[in-house]
């Protein structure tokens, strides 16, 4: 079960999410009722630890065998949903994830997956695209291109 549920007029999520990176470009993703940017991640189910299951939407959402190289950052955040306008309190641990031992690279740099029932958008990202993309959450556009440089992971 996910450890997601709604209170009244607002939902409470525990949620996880990649930070993925290849040659300073970040994957990210979206779908039909999203006009954003997110990181690829998702809802924690009770009982599980964070770093499972951001490998297993990984797996679920990439079709991907990945590690978690460390956490990045733990983020609390109150928002409205710019689709649904849903007010959202969220707790999201982000992990820098290392791909080197999958074939994410070869999808090219744009793909589509289909994720249990829906169609989600992937795209390689340069920083300067991050820049001036709409993303969320907007903290991150600015945290993940200061990352140090030695963490940027390269397969070549």
């Amino acid at each position: 079960m996910d450890i997601s549920y709604q209170v009244q007029t607002e939902r409470f999520n525990y949620r996880v999410a990649s930070v993925i990176v290849h040659e300073e470009q970040l994957l990210v993703t979206t779908d039909a009722k999203s006009p954003y940017f997110y990181l690829p991640g998702g809802r924690v189910k009770m009982g599980e630890l964070t770093e499972d299951a951001v490998l297993r939407e990984l797996h679920e959402e990439l079709e991907i065998e990945a590690s978690v190289i460390r956490p990045l950052w733990l983020s609390q955040s109150f928002f409205n949903e710019e689709t649904s306008q849903e007010c959202f309190h969220e707790l999201c641990f982000y992990f820098l994830i290392d791909i080197s031992q999958s074939d994410l690279l070869s999808l090219g740099a744009k793909f589509r997956k289909w994720e249990s029932h829906k169609w989600a958008d992937y795209e390689w990202l340069t920083f300067e695209e991050l820049e001036r993309s709409t993303f969320y959450p907007e903290f991150l556009k600015k945290e993940i291109v200061n990352l140090p440089e030695h963490l940027t992971l390269r397969t070549n």
